[in-house]
């Protein structure tokens, strides 16, 4: 399968935190995904991008934070993350980009 732009539309970028390296322990890897993109959308995003069987796809949205900026107050944006559970056997190494 070869990679539609609409998937790198929905797979912002890959999240390496401490979280997420010992969620990878467990098969799992951690995207930044787009705000209005469903699992199936992810899922499919995913296969089609890295050649991989994708067993979950667990979702989360982080509400901006409210911060003060040059004395101004503002707003960050609402994060969407998406925790993909790889089938057994299946590995993407997020260190080396696409």
């Amino acid at each position: 399968m070869s990679a539609t732009p609409e998937q790198y539309d929905v797979i912002r970028k890959p999240i390496i935190t401490e979280k997420s390296t010992m969620a990878s322990e467990n098969g799992a890897v951690v995207f930044e995904v787009a705000i209005d993109s469903t699992k199936t959308q992810i899922k499919a995003a995913v296969e089609g991008l890295f050649g991989v069987k994708v067993k979950a796809v667990n979702t989360t949205i982080t509400k901006g934070k409210v911060k003060r900026f040059r004395g101004q107050m503002g707003k960050r944006k609402d994060v969407k993350k998406a925790y993909v559970t790889l089938e057994e056997g299946n590995t993407i190494d997020v260190t080396t980009g696409l």
